[in-house]
């Protein structure tokens, strides 16, 4: 009973922290010092006449009060997945350009995440297993030098270097303009496109993951339970893999589940350095352009992603530790 008591209080909590979301997200662009015809016609709009500017406004529902008017016009239409028209894409629906846009992101940081977290938690392990030993010294150095290095910092050294000087891999951009490309030559085309912004959130999302195991498992590994299992003469083997990691992991759990939350979010420095067509990209295209109704749709996505990601971690974190259950 517990259990399903806790479980419930999460999800209430996802769902109010996702309706404050959506409350935010609608007067924070309303709030925004702009002109709403010069936006939605990009012209003076000196040009127009006040008939068709009250035309226009009336189109668009912006000549209703902002509450309840419009408010509730917003909520209805997120309820019904209508989200609006974009600016920038005339004529595209701004649910129509996410999920264009949706799956090269998903692709590009959901692979970087899935390495970065293997490899961290991995190599964390075997350094807090290992302590003092050169593997430790050598991995943590150069964790926290990951660790601080800015992203988009480090994509332009993969991309001045692998791309510029050598020639290895494309300079920028999601797929070859080459037309005819099929099959296998066509996934070939997508890795090339893709290992130097994936290398790159790759190296700089691991430092984070060695770090945490590393310092979770040092905790671990001096508790009484941990002694115990050593003095009932337990292989270090069997210590290590039935007691140290499993309660270690507790940690890194909720790291891991905010940085697939995040996955939504793309990464903009990256995908900008790179010129890669995702989310984060198209997300720095539309500041550029004031689109708001796109900006609101995406960090509305944004926000719920991570809201959702973090309700997964709270789960697993009461599923696999019962202390957090009764607490």
């Amino acid at each position: 009973m517990r259990a399903w008591i806790y479980v419930a209080r999460k999800v209430l909590h996802a769902v109010l922290t996702l309706a404050f979301v959506l409350v935010f997200n609608f007067f924070l662009f309303r709030v925004m010092p702009s002109d709403p015809v010069k936006l939605l016609t990009r012209t003076s709009s000196a040009e127009l006449s006040e008939a068709q500017q009250r035309e226009l406004l009336h189109d668009y529902g912006l000549d209703e009060p902002i509450f309840p008017g419009q408010f509730l016009d917003y909520v209805g239409d997120v309820l019904r997945g209508d989200l609006g028209i974009s600016f920038l894409f005339p004529g595209e629906s701004v649910m129509e350009i996410f999920l264009r846009n949706l799956w090269p992101t998903v692709l590009l940081v959901g692979l970087s995440t899935l390495f970065s977290t293997l490899i961290g938690i991995g190599t964390g392990i075997w350094s807090g297993w290992r302590r003092q030993s050169a593997f430790d010294l050598a991995s943590t150095g150069v964790s926290l030098f990951l660790y601080a290095m800015p992203e988009f910092w480090l994509g332009m050294m993969l991309l001045i270097v692998f791309a510029t000087t050598l020639g290895w891999f494309p300079t920028g951009g999601r797929i070859s303009t080459v037309t005819g490309l099929s099959g296998v030559e066509h996934l070939v085309d997508v890795v090339n496109h893709l290992f130097l912004p994936c290398l790159t959130l790759t190296l700089a999302y691991v430092g984070e993951y060695h770090l945490i195991m590393r310092s979770s498992l040092l905790d671990v590994l001096g508790e009484d339970y941990v002694t115990t299992a050593r003095a009932k003469g337990l292989r270090e083997k069997v210590v290590l893999r039935r007691h140290a990691v499993r309660n270690a992991l507790l940690p890194t759990i909720t790291l891991i589940a905010l940085n697939f939350g995040f996955v939504l979010g793309g990464a903009i420095t990256v995908e900008l350095v790179f010129s890669y067509q995702g989310l984060g990209l198209l997300t720095y295209e539309a500041l550029t352009a004031k689109d708001y109704p796109l900006l609101q749709g995406l960090f509305l996505f944004f926000s719920a992603g991570v809201i959702v990601a973090n309700l997964i971690a709270d789960l697993l974190y009461g599923y696999l530790d019962p202390r957090v259950r009764e607490a």
